[in-house]
C-alpha cells in the first residue's frame, strides 16, 4: 500500500519511519525521470515499492504505509539498478547490499541529564573500534569505558564509522555517510555505547570525512554526477561544494553533521583533512556544518575539532571574527618536534624540526610553530598567525593513528624511544595548556603496532598497496629495497588482527598506567585545570633542557622543568624564570623518574640554597613553598 502523505522529516533525504504511518522516502536524483523503491526480502527476492513523485530541485519523494523498520530496500533509477539509498541509516550487508529502514526513536536513551563537554580542560582519547578490543564491537568497547573514565580521559574520539566495503579498514574510505558500519554492530549498539559512555562521564565525538568518498561502493554518481567535481584531492575527486547543483550536496553534508549529533547523541565531530575540502562559497561548508551541528545539539554543549595540515587559524575562530566556528585544531608541529627529540630522525616531513627546547616552549605558548614561515619540506610558506587563539584550541599528541602507522611496521613510541625521555615528554603533553590526545593503548605503553589496513581486492587492492609503498618511500629509512620488500599488505587480515590491543598488556604495565593516571590527576589541579589561564612562560635552560612556568591565580605557581639530555648544572647564573614565587622556595611536587613509573628516582632539581642541577632525562614539577 502506498500513500502520498509527507510527514515532517528529520533529514532532507533518506527513509524515515513514522509509527502508525509507514515510511517516507526522499532522494535527490536530478536528471532522472522515474525513481522507484524496490523492497528485498532476506533471501534477496525483490518486490515493488512505491514510485516516488518528482519535487522541485531534483528530489523525488513518496511513502509506503506497509514499510517497517528492518525492511530492506533500494532505489531503481529509470530502470537502472537498484542502488542503495545515498542516505541509508544502515547497510547490514555492506555498501553493495540493500539499505535497511531504521527507526532512531526506538532506542530509549538514559542520558537526559547529560549536558555535553566544553573545550577547556578536556583530555581526548582516540580509538578504532575494530582494534580497541579483540572482539572489535561496540558492545566490547563499552566494557572498557570504566577503565578509561578512571584513567582521567574525558572525550573519546572514534575513528570513522561510515560504512565501507570489506572486512576491515580504518574508515576513511567510507561511502555510506549516514550508516554506521555493520562491522561493529547495529545502529542501536552504537547508541548504547554513547549512552553508556555518558553514564560514566565520558563524551564521545566522531571522526567524519567530508573531503572525498571511498573508491569502492560509492553509488552517488548514479543519482547525480554533481556530488563530485573535476578537481582532485590526493584520495580522489573533490566534493562539489561550490559548483553547479552544489546546494543539495552541501545540504547532504551539513545534514550529516547534524544527524550524528541528534540521532546518536554524539558530543561533537572531528573533521578529517579539512585542507582538502575545496569551497570558494561566501560561507564555507565547514562553517555551515558547524552551525548545523550546534543547532542539532540544542541546549547540549558540543565540541568541533579539525585536522588541517595547512594550519589555517581561521577555522578555530568564531564566525563573528571571520572564522568557521570550530573549537580546536590538531597540531602536528608538536608531534613532529617531539618525534625528532625522541628518535633523532629528521627525515621527510620531520626534516624541518629540531626537537629543540625552543620548539617545545613555542608550542606551549603559541600553539602552531608554523604560522606563515617558509616550510622547506613543501617549498612554500605554511600556516597563518594564531596568536589570538587560546591554548585549548590546539590539540597536542605524541601518537595518533596516522603517525604511528607512518613508522615502519606501525611501531609505537614504546618501541622507538628511550623510556625516560618518553616519560618526560608525556608530562609535557598532559600538563601543557593545550588539549592533549592519547592514542589507544598509549596509556599503558602498548607494544601492539597500528598499521594501515584496508580490505580491498583485485586492481584496487593492488593500487592501495602500491600507493602505500610510494607514500612511505618518502622516508629514506623505508625507501630501501629491503624495507620496501618487508612492507606488509594492507589487505592481509593478519595485519589487521595484529593491530588489536592486547588486554594482558594493560594488566601487566602498571608503571605506565600509573604515570598517565597521576599526570591526569595533576592536570585537574590549578593552574593546569584552567589551561594556563593565569599565564604561561618558558625559558631554554640548555641544549636539551627547558622550563615552563604556569602562573596561578593566587600565586600558587607551578614550574615544569624538562631535561631530555644528561644531567645539567645551571649555576652560577640561573634563568630568572626559575625564581621562586613570593620570595619562598620551590619544592618537588612530582618527578617522571619515580620508581613507580619505572624510573631510577630523582632528587629535586633545586637544593635549599637555590642551586640548580637538573637530573638527566627527567621532568620535574615544582610548586612554591614558604620558607620556614
Amino acid at each position: 500500500m502506498t500513500t502520498k502523505t509527507s510527514p515532517a522529516r528529520r533529514l532532507a533525504v533518506g527513509a524515515e519511519h513514522v509509527r502508525g504511518r509507514g515510511t517516507h522516502f526522499r532522494v535527490w536524483a536530478p536528471g532522472r525521470r522515474r525513481v522507484e523503491v524496490v523492497f528485498e526480502d532476506a533471501g534477496g527476492r525483490e518486490s515493488p515499492g512505491p514510485q516516488l513523485e518528482p519535487e522541485p530541485g531534483g528530489y523525488f519523494a513518496g511513502a509506503s504505509a506497509d514499510a517497517r523498520p528492518g525492511a530492506l530496500y533500494r532505489f531503481r533509477l529509470d530502470g537502472e539498478g537498484p542502488f542503495p539509498d545515498p542516505a541509508s541509516r544502515f547497510q547490514p550487508r555492506g555498501p553493495h547490499g540493500p539499505s535497511q529502514i531504521v527507526d532512531p526513536s526506538a532506542y530509549s536513551w538514559r542520558d537526559a541529564a547529560w549536558r555535553g563537554p566544553r573545550r577547556e580542560g578536556r583530555v581526548l582519547y582516540e580509538l578504532h573500534v575494530g582494534t580497541f578490543t579483540r572482539e572489535g564491537t561496540w558492545e566490547a568497547a563499552g566494557r572498557r569505558l570504566e577503565s578509561l573514565a578512571e584513567l582521567g580521559v574525558t572525550i573519546l574520539e572514534i575513528m570513522p564509522v561510515a560504512d565501507f566495503p570489506g572486512r576491515f579498514g580504518w574508515g576513511y574510505d567510507g561511502v555510506n555517510l549516514f550508516a554506521p558500519t555493520r562491522l561493529y554492530g547495529a545502529p542501536d549498539d552504537f547508541r548504547a555505547f554513547v549512552d553508556r559512555a555518558h553514564g560514566r562521564g565520558l563524551a564521545v565525538i566522531l571522526d567524519v570525512v567530508y573531503n572525498h568518498f571511498g573508491p569502492d561502493g560509492n553509488f552517488l554518481p548514479r543519482f547525480s554526477p554533481s556530488y563530485a567535481k573535476k578537481e582532485q584531492t590526493e584520495w580522489g575527486p573533490a566534493i562539489n561544494f561550490d559548483g553547479p547543483d552544489s546546494g543539495p550536496v552541501r545540504s547532504y553534508f551539513t545534514s550529516n553533521a547534524a544527524y550524528w549529533i541528534s540521532e546518536y547523541h554524539l558530543d561533537g565531530l572531528r573533521l578529517d583533512a579539512t585542507q582538502s575540502i575545496q569551497d570558494s562559497s561566501p560561507v564555507h561548508v565547514l562553517a555551515e556544518a558547524a552551525r548545523a551541528a550546534r543547532a542539532a545539539a540544542g541546549r547540549r554543549d558540543i565540541v568541533l575539532f579539525a585536522e588541517n595540515e595547512t594550519q589555517e587559524a581561521k577555522l578555530a575562530r568564531s564566525p563573528a571574527a571571520g572564522g568557521y566556528g570550530l573549537d580546536a585544531l590538531w597540531n602536528d608541529d608538536f608531534h613532529h618536534a617531539a618525534r625528532v627529540a625522541l628518535t633523532g630522525r629528521r627525515e621527510a616531513y620531520f626534516s624541518d624540526y629540531l626537537g629543540s627546547p625552543q620548539e617545545f616552549i613555542s608550542c606551549a605558548t603559541r600553539g602552531f610553530l608554523y604560522q606563515g614561515q617558509f616550510y622547506r619540506w613543501q617549498g612554500k610558506r605554511r600556516g597563518t598567525p594564531a596568536a589570538d587563539l587560546p591554548p585549548g584550541a590546539f590539540i597536542h599528541y605524541l601518537e595518533n593513528h596516522d603517525q604511528v602507522a607512518n613508522s615502519f611496521a606501525g611501531r609505537r613510541l614504546s618501541r622507538l624511544a628511550e623510556p625516560a625521555c618518553r616519560r618526560a615528554l608525556t608530562a609535557l603533553l598532559l600538563l601543557g595548556p593545550q588539549t592533549p590526545l592519547l592514542f589507544q593503548g598509549q596509556e599503558y605503553d602498548s607494544s601492539v603496532p597500528f598499521q594501515y589496513f584496508a580490505d580491498h581486492e583485485g586492481p584496487l587492492g593492488a593500487a592501495v598497496r602500491g600507493g602505500r609503498r610510494i607514500f612511505l618511500g618518502q622516508f629514506p629509512s623505508m625507501a630501501s629495497p629491503e624495507a620496501q620488500a618487508a612492507m606488509e599488505d594492507p589487505g592481509d587480515a593478519a595485519v589487521f588482527d595484529r593491530c588489536k590491543l592486547d588486554d594482558a598488556e594493560r594488566s601487566r604495565n602498571h608503571a605506565a598506567l600509573a604515570l598517565h593516571r597521576d599526570l591526569l590527576g595533576l592536570r585537574r589541579e590549578e593552574p593546569f585545570r584552567s589551561q594556563g589561564g593565569g599565564g604561561i612562560a618558558g625559558a631554554v635552560l640548555g641544549a636539551s633542557a627547558f622550563a615552563l612556568r604556569f602562573s596561578g591565580a593566587r600565586g600558587d605557581d607551578r614550574l615544569l622543568v624538562v631535561n631530555l639530555g644528561a644531567g645539567l648544572d645551571l649555576s652560577p647564573a640561573p634563568e630568572p624564570l626559575l625564581a621562586p614565587p613570593g620570595g619562598g622556595a620551590w619544592e618537588l611536587h612530582w618527578s617522571s623518574e619515580r620508581p613507580a613509573y619505572g624510573g631510577a628516582g630523582a632528587a629535586s632539581p633545586v637544593d635549599e640554597e637555590g642551586r640548580w642541577r637538573l637530573p638527566g632525562r627527567c621532568a620535574s614539577l615544582l610548586r612554591g613553598a614558604s620558607r620556614a
